[in-house]
């Protein structure tokens, strides 16, 4: 079975009271994160603060009850912000929503296909080079409300958006800005102190206790949350965030679904799937680091895709897991995952309780917040610490994919990134792949002066069969027989087949033996017809070729008849 994995696993692993207990302490540290990150990430991709909160309950409580990582703590990320704020701007929440039920789809038949696996041939520099591009544009977008910037468009490439921010820069609120740099510097220094409390909450109570005395005080206004944003649910009309749980809604507008919609949404439900896939099982990768455990990554496939699925219907966006705060709740002591369970509650209780006063949590300090969280996701220092070390083909994948990422999107960047590293790497595999001529001086493979022996080395395929095997020349008049020695390659593709029969036809007047060839590059030459030519034959030792040539040379001296060339021989 594909659900409930996580949880079989922790159960037979011993879960017992106190296991329980650390449990439900991890889940309220991680909870109090998963809060002010939750309405960051909602109000980053363009939606109410609410629907971020919305995601961390519904998504997270149902991806840890029904995936395939113990530790893997689930909601809205940073990663998402940079694909889903022009759904936003062009589809509105509706569209957002319903994107988010697509992908789940997606990622549900991941699962049930067995394609977990396949985030492994993804390569880490296209991992690192798009994940510090989000960073970075993470970290500009943030710049409107950390300034308290008044923009006058709001385009969607980033290009355009430097623009716009830069002719709005005049319009800086130093009330906001300094309520920004404050929350930074307190993230900043309360992390240097490794304590238990997350800096998230210290830098994010810093920030609001400065904005509301500067805003009493009377010598500036700092934007607040419950300025902003609006609700109506029902006759509930207020600010801020509503206190009240999670509505079901249809995840489309009445009226406007249509099959014509879905299909426009389609590719960006697919990148969502794709982008969701990598960072869940990245997540749970890092996860089994940090434990000891293993995940299954087809089973948290399956629980994202219908914790995707479900979500949009309570107003959610899309969720995958965090590295974040999976590593702290990981660090707080969580055993199974009834941790990320208590999260998802946790988080219901403070939106129930405390939404009025979340209401006073100023937005400059908010995008202070998702600046620090777009740096440690970036990873900057290892970021350029890789462009020291990295070979210049992984530099140029890296650059690449980081490039793409920040002019247009991730979309184009992993595509582009996994091409090229394909690319790459198949010409340093091709350029491994040698012929080379073996001189009299060779002791291994000298046979006689009059034997030309070829020595093959490594993998013919289709980049380096031709080259290769063009080294391959018509041999001189004297010659008794030509040897290729291929027990150094080890596969053979079509590509090369015929590149070997063509180097064969050259040399069509001698006797040629293929030394060395294995099983399955055997089975492939005779299924093309290659050791049926009059003048192959297949030896798989040295010395049974040897015995061989001796045996002819003993025949040639006592007047006898000499063995026809063409005789299959396998060495016992």
């Amino acid at each position: 079975m594909l659900v409930f994995n996580a949880m079989k696993q922790a159960w037979r692993e011993g879960f017992s009271f106190s296991t329980l207990r650390s449990d439900v302490i991890a889940g309220i540290t991680v909870g109090v994160v998963a809060i002010p990150l939750g309405m960051a990430l909602a109000i980053a991709v363009g939606v109410p603060p609410q629907h971020g909160l919305y995601t961390v309950i519904v998504a997270g409580l149902l991806a840890a009850l029904l995936g395939g990582s113990r530790f893997n703590i689930t909601g809205p990320t940073a990663a998402f912000v940079v694909i889903l704020l022009p759904i936003t701007q062009q589809y509105g929440l509706s569209g957002l929503m319903l994107a988010t039920l697509m992908s789940g789809v997606i990622l549900l038949l991941m699962g049930l296909l067995r394609l977990g696996q396949l985030v492994a041939y993804v390569p880490y520099p296209v991992t690192t080079g798009f994940t510090a591009g989000i960073g970075l544009t993470i970290a500009f977008l943030q710049l409107k409300d950390l300034l308290g910037l008044t923009v006058a468009t709001n385009p969607i490439h980033f290009p355009e958006k430097v623009v716009a921010y830069a002719s709005a820069m005049p319009s800086i609120n130093l009330a906001d800005a300094l309520v920004g740099g404050l929350t930074i510097a307190a993230f900043i220094l309360w992390a240097k102190l490794k304590t238990k409390v997350p800096a998230h909450v210290v830098a994010l109570l810093t920030g609001t206790v400065v904005a509301l005395i500067v805003n009493a005080s009377g010598q500036g206004h700092v934007g607040l949350l419950g300025e902003k944003f609006q609700y109506q649910i029902g006759d509930l009309i207020g600010q801020g965030i509503p206190q009240v749980l999670p509505q079901l809604v249809l995840p489309w507008q009445e009226g406007q679904f249509s099959w014509s919609l879905v299909v426009e949404l389609l590719p960006a439900a697919f990148t969502i799937a794709m982008l969701g896939c990598i960072e869940s099982l990245l997540c749970a990768v890092v996860a089994d680091g940090m434990t000891g455990t293993k995940h299954n990554p087809n089973s948290e496939l399956v629980g994202q895709g219908l914790a995707n699925m479900v979500v949009p219907f309570f107003g959610g966006i899309p969720a995958t897991a965090a590295i974040a705060r999976t590593a702290t709740n990981i660090r707080a002591g969580a055993f199974s995952p009834i941790s990320a369970i208590v999260h998802a509650l946790f988080v219901l209780a403070a939106m129930i309780a405390l939404a009025p006063a979340l209401s006073f949590v100023p937005m400059s300090a908010l995008a202070g917040l998702l600046i620090m969280v777009a740096w440690n996701m970036s990873e900057a220092p290892h970021f350029v610490h890789t462009l020291k070390v990295a070979p210049r083909r992984d530099i140029a994948v890296l650059m690449t994919c980081f490039t793409l990422t920040v002019v247009f999107d991730m979309v184009v960047a992993v595509v582009v990134g996994l091409l090229l590293a394909g690319l790459l790497f198949i010409q340093r595999i091709a350029s491994l792949t040698t012929v080379e001529k073996v001189g009299s001086t060779h002791s291994h493979l000298n046979f006689g002066e009059d034997v030309v022996v070829y020595d093959i080395n490594g993998p013919l395929f289709f980049a380096a069969s031709e080259k290769a095997l063009s080294v391959i020349e018509r041999a001189a008049p004297e010659t008794r027989a030509v040897v290729m020695d291929l027990s150094d390659v080890t596969t053979i593709d079509i590509t090369a087949i015929h590149a070997l029969e063509y180097a064969l036809e050259r040399v069509r007047d001698y006797p040629v033996y293929l030394l060395g060839v294995a099983p399955h590059i055997e089975q492939k030459l005779t299924s093309a017809g290659v050791l049926a030519l009059e003048n192959v034959a297949l030896y798989h030792s040295t010395e049974s070729l040897r015995e061989h040539f001796a045996s002819q040379t003993h025949n040639v001296l006592g007047q006898e008849s000499t063995p026809p060339a063409v005789s299959l021989y396998t060495a016992s």
